[in-house]
């Protein structure tokens, strides 16, 4: 059968409703459907896609794995459609909510203050945001764009530059004073080094040694966390020496309330933050274009000297 001869959408848009209904029967409630006509519709969808959807009971249907993976893909593909529709009948004007998944410090100082400007500008926009430094699957999410700082795994996903921050290596003047200030790599041996839980944070602290070369210096102990606002807090508590990103520690820092250790050594590595989405340029919705260009515009991450 050619795609010209399937209503892929169609099928589509039953096989989501018998999954967010639960049922057969109540799907074909809600779509004003015989119940006969919805499992054929789902039935002929996996014949077509060659893989089981659902597994079904007398009491419970229940994804498969390919059904997961079809039923978020489904969802945005509807979405966009739907998104599509209402930019041609508002003249493309964004409109409809955007989901967004931001990293905690950066969304917390950077994107949140700049809310009420965007929703000035795009009145017909919502947001809804969500803080976490755990990297999410956008599909299963259902989010729209996800910001992240560092390096960005390799994926189907496009990315678009907002800004980059060096990191810098802090501590609280309480707590120099009463471990000492390290003057030394040798000196780290001596002192908390607060890190991440999550894995895809370097385990290692990069420095620049006396013969030019970069090193990778391990810690030595102290306390993990998952997420950098924890991570400042206990920086600011006297916890440890910890390193974060510039942008993170910039207001602390001048005002007094940490203080930036081994700066001779500091190599100089740069953390890019990035808005990361589905979809290419003109293939976005209006809203999520909006949404980002109004981030990559207004958006200025703090440097040291």
């Amino acid at each position: 059968m050619s795609r010209a001869e399937v209503n892929r959408s169609t099928e589509m848009e039953v096989f989501v409703r018998v999954v967010e209904t639960g049922g057969l029967s109540a799907a074909a409630r809600a779509l004003k459907l015989t119940p006969s006509a919805v499992s054929k519709l789902v039935s002929r969808l996996e014949t077509r896609l060659g893989a089981r959807l659902l597994n079904r009971s007398t009491r419970r249907l229940q994804l498969t794995p390919e059904g997961e993976a079809f039923f978020a893909r489904s969802v945005r593909v509807l979405a966009d459609i739907d998104e599509a529709e209402r930019e041609v009948l508002a003249g493309a004007a964004p409109r409809g909510r955007v989901r967004v998944n931001s990293v905690v410090d950066l969304g917390g100082q950077f994107i949140l203050p700049l809310v009420p400007a965007f929703l000035e500008q795009h009145p017909d926009v919502t947001l809804d945001i969500v803080l976490t430094d755990q990297v999410v699957d956008l599909l299963e999410e259902r989010a729209d764009v996800a910001i992240r700082m560092g390096a960005l795994r390799s994926s189907n996903l496009t990315a678009r530059k907002l800004g980059e921050s060096r990191a810098v290596v802090v501590a609280a003047p309480d707590y120099l004073a009463r471990r000492g200030v390290p003057m030394r790599l040798e000196d780290l041996a001596d002192h908390h080094q607060l890190d991440f839980t999550f894995t895809r944070s370097v385990r290692n602290w990069p420095f620049r040694g006396p013969d030019g070369q970069v090193v990778y210096l391990p810690g030595a102990g102290g306390v993990q966390v998952g997420d950098g606002a924890s991570l400042r807090r206990l920086a600011l508590a006297g916890a440890g020496l910890a390193r974060m990103s510039v942008f993170a520690a910039a207001e602390d820092i001048r005002a007094g309330r940490l203080t930036p250790v081994l700066e001779a050594f500091n190599p100089g590595d740069r953390l890019e933050a990035h808005a990361v989405f589905v979809g290419q340029g003109g293939r976005l919705p209006a809203r999520v274009r909006a949404f980002i260009d109004f981030l990559a515009a207004n958006i200025r991450l703090p440097t040291l000297p």
